[in-house]
């Protein structure tokens, strides 16, 4: 079952046209990889897809309803989360903190409940803190809570901005390049990472991704982007032997 269609979208920009008619049918529970070379249109796919852009041309259907147009807050609270190709975090707030801010977009105690100190909102205070802690847990962070964010070595900084993802409890988490700086041993436990948080919470993850090593890997589907229009779609073997792919990316000498 999809939980996620794209159906002839199309982005232009100024006459430049980034995205040309893309179909993607994304199943629920797979992780399914988007790849191209740069400028193939994958991040604005992505920006398309968290409601950053609005598609100039066709429909983006989550959950079998049409989300075009949709602000990006709206469709995290709907369950879309996402990091981002360059690390954002909060520097100078803790590794805890950091994950605790990713739960203002789906808590439900309003000002004056958090100014008093209401029932509710201490519920919800203490309901947040269990589950920061089981995030950081998760991730292999939990004993370093209380250290600035910057002090985290980079592949540590990629984990604590996904699970910062994950206390939007998404059910559809895009990845922007996650193995992005990484080296090969960082890069082995991303990817066994990135299968125990997919079946541990249930997720669809959608990743755009440069290196083929990582993507071959860890991904039930692969997309390939050239140029704004989709060229392949398939398992990763179809994918890897497809004349236009091996051409467009990998080059002709592969």
């Amino acid at each position: 079952m999809g939980i996620l269609s794209l159906e002839g979208v199309s982005q232009e920009f100024g006459g430049l046209l980034a995205l040309d008619e893309v179909r993607l049918e994304v199943e629920a529970g797979k992780i399914f990889g988007i790849i191209g070379p740069n400028g193939a249109g994958k991040t604005t796919l992505f920006n398309i897809i968290t409601g950053i852009y609005t598609p100039t041309a066709g429909q983006v259907i989550y959950k079998e309803e049409a989300i075009n147009g949709l602000p990006p807050y709206e469709l995290a609270r709907r369950g879309i989360g996402r990091t981002f190709q360059n690390i954002r975090l909060f520097n100078k707030l803790s590794v805890l903190d950091n994950v605790k801010v990713g739960f203002h977009g789906v808590t439900k105690a309003g000002f004056f409940g958090a100014i008093l100190g209401l029932p509710g909102e201490r519920r919800e205070e203490k309901s947040i803190d269990s589950r920061a802690h089981h995030l950081l847990e998760m991730v292999g962070l939990d004993d370093k809570r209380m250290e600035y964010a910057d002090n985290l070595a980079y592949g540590e900084q990629r984990r604590l901005e996904i699970a910062r993802a994950l206390a939007l409890d998404p059910s559809l988490l895009l990845l922007d390049e996650p193995a992005a700086g990484m080296n090969a041993s960082e890069k082995l436990s991303l990817m066994s990472f990135i299968r125990e948080i997919r079946d541990k919470e249930n997720l669809t993850i959608l990743l755009v991704e440069h290196d083929m090593n990582v993507v071959m890997n860890i991904c039930d589907q692969i997309a390939v982007l050239d140029y704004g229009r989709k060229i392949a779609d398939g398992p990763p073997e179809q994918v890897k032997n497809d004349p236009r792919v091996i051409q467009s990316y990998l080059g002709a000498e592969a």
